[in-house]
């Protein structure tokens, strides 16, 4: 759960935060002028974040280098044949292992045939989430 709380009443209240995010493992939206401006959360998620943080900095490094050179909208093409591959292929995996229910057949010209939930076209969001990541460092 979020408890949300003024700045001011985050001041006048820090040991009560604390506890709630110590004992309940709650986090605290703190708002200045009912804006969002920082959040307390327990130092366990907090380490798990800057671990995915780096890793992910990591993996864009790793894209840039291996895209050095290649035109952008060829490697974005690339990324997203090879991500589409990889996210059918876990789908199947956890499909057969039970993970993830079984698709509901479709009929294709009498034909049965599995249903694929449709892709979201994502792609210019993402770029611009990783370019925005990017240029954060």
């Amino acid at each position: 759960m979020i408890t949300e709380t003024s700045a001011v009443a985050f001041r006048q209240n820090l040991g009560e935060m604390l506890n709630i995010v110590q004992y309940r493992n709650d986090s605290v939206l703190i708002k200045k002028d009912g804006k969002p401006v920082a959040a307390l959360i327990d130092a366990r998620l907090f380490e798990r974040i800057r671990r995915m943080q780096e890793r992910f900095d990591a993996l864009c490094d790793r894209l840039e280098q291996t895209y050095t050179g290649v035109p952008e909208g060829e490697a974005v093409a690339e990324i997203e044949r090879a991500t589409t591959r990889a996210r059918a292929e876990t789908a199947e995996a956890w499909r057969a292992a039970g993970r993830l229910p079984a698709l509901p057949a479709q009929r294709t010209k009498g034909v049965a045939k599995p249903a694929m939930p449709p892709m979201k076209a994502d792609h210019a969001k993402r770029t611009k989430l990783a370019t925005k990541t990017k240029t954060a460092r």
